[in-house]
């Protein structure tokens, strides 16, 4: 099935100038927009030639028809190169000490701050607005969302990204947009320096207080276009306590469109979730509308691991990454010195066995009656 998103703005007038209109319709509207849109065009700025940008959008899931193993099919990206989650294993690990902490502004959101939390259909979602950003990498990233992949009660390994084989329960991505040069996330997002996304895996442990700030907010967005305003709350106590230590790599959007344009930074160090936190987060929501009659419940929303092709994980951190490394090198200098051993021990044992034969002097033996005579 094909819907269209279409973008309506005025000529000469920048997105942001509050002129644009951005919804969904089907393929015959975006075909005729004058005919379905009479009143948004009229109601633009008088003598300005409207502009219509309309793309298509194919729908997709993670399972059956429209699976990620199809993905490609209509997004051409998602079969390429470049392309995330990875599985995170010593063989590709590189460390580089210009690895910087990652920095962040505004995180600390104020209360009388409202954001949106929605359900579109493949994940929970929060806007997060542009004062924050990352201030630690060459350009500026603006935050725009923050979203959630998770597994299911019976199999609670959603994480999209694995780690020396490893799956965690779930993970939390936090998508930003290169500022410095693109107007907004949507211009950015196929960029090849377009996004920064920093992905913090999570793990089942303790009482995790600050995602109930989301959490609680499950049954106001239950069903598929649900949305709910929430007060600000302090993002940055979702995030681990150590930013210092993370994985960083070039990769993708891990849902269509699979832009090749986000720049990968996985938190080496998860955040915990409660049993019952991790089960509200497995079982509250559907991917479905409310009156859909068959409803059909949001869990496993993650794609699994893709190949790395011939790139490198750069880490900002020694311990543990070079342990391997030393390991092989530590192994191969002892199997170096005991060869030498063996080696020399062999040598000595032959120019010992060398000494006792020049050692020995063999004479004739005498004839017995000889012997007798000479006494």
């Amino acid at each position: 099935m094909t819907t269209a998103l279409l973008v309506l703005s005025f000529e000469g007038l920048p997105l942001t100038a509050g002129h644009d209109t951005l919804f969904m319709c089907d393929t015959l509207c975006c075909a005729n927009t004058h005919a379905c849109c009479p009143a948004l065009i009229a109601d633009g700025p008088r003598g300005v030639r409207p502009v219509v940008v309309c793309t298509l959008y194919y729908n997709w899931s993670y399972v059956g028809p429209d699976g990620e193993e199809h993905w490609h099919k209509h997004y051409p990206f998602c079969g390429g190169i470049f392309q995330s989650p990875i599985d995170i294993h010593n063989d590709i690990l590189q460390y580089d000490s210009t690895l910087l902490p990652i920095e962040l502004v505004g995180y600390n959101l104020s209360l009388t701050e409202q954001f949106i939390i929605s359900n579109n259909g493949h994940s929970l979602k929060m806007s997060l607005p542009p004062t924050m950003y990352i201030s630690s990498l060459p350009f500026r990233y603006t935050a725009a969302q923050l979203h959630l992949h998770w597994g299911n009660r019976h199999h609670p390994e959603g994480s999209e990204h694995s780690v020396n084989g490893k799956r965690y329960a779930a993970e939390l991505h936090i998508v930003h947009y290169n500022s410095d040069k693109y107007p907004d996330v949507a211009t950015a997002m196929d960029k090849a320096d377009g996004l920064a996304v920093l992905g913090i895996l999570i793990e089942l442990g303790s009482f995790h207080p600050s995602f109930e700030n989301i959490f609680c907010q499950f049954a106001n967005v239950r069903y598929k276009d649900q949305t709910i305003p929430v007060t600000g709350f302090n993002v940055r106590d979702l995030l681990p306590e150590r930013l210092d230590e993370y994985y960083r790599y070039e990769g993708s959007l891990t849902t269509p469109p699979c832009y090749p344009s986000v720049l990968w930074t996985v938190f080496r160090n998860p955040v915990q979730l409660a049993h019952t936190q991790l089960v509200a987060l497995e079982t509250a929501l559907y991917c479905t509308q409310e009156n859909d009659p068959s409803p059909l419940e949001m869990t496993d929303n993650y794609r699994q691991p893709q190949e790395f092709d011939e790139r490198r994980v750069r880490v900002s951190f020694r311990q543990g990454v070079v342990l391997s490394v030393v390991l092989a090198s530590i192994l191969g200098v002892l199997v170096i010195i005991a060869v030498a051993c063996c080696l020399i021990r062999k040598k000595l044992r032959g120019k010992k066995e060398d000494d006792v034969n020049k050692a020995v002097v063999y004479k004739p033996a005498l004839d017995k009656e000889e012997d007798i005579s000479n006494v």
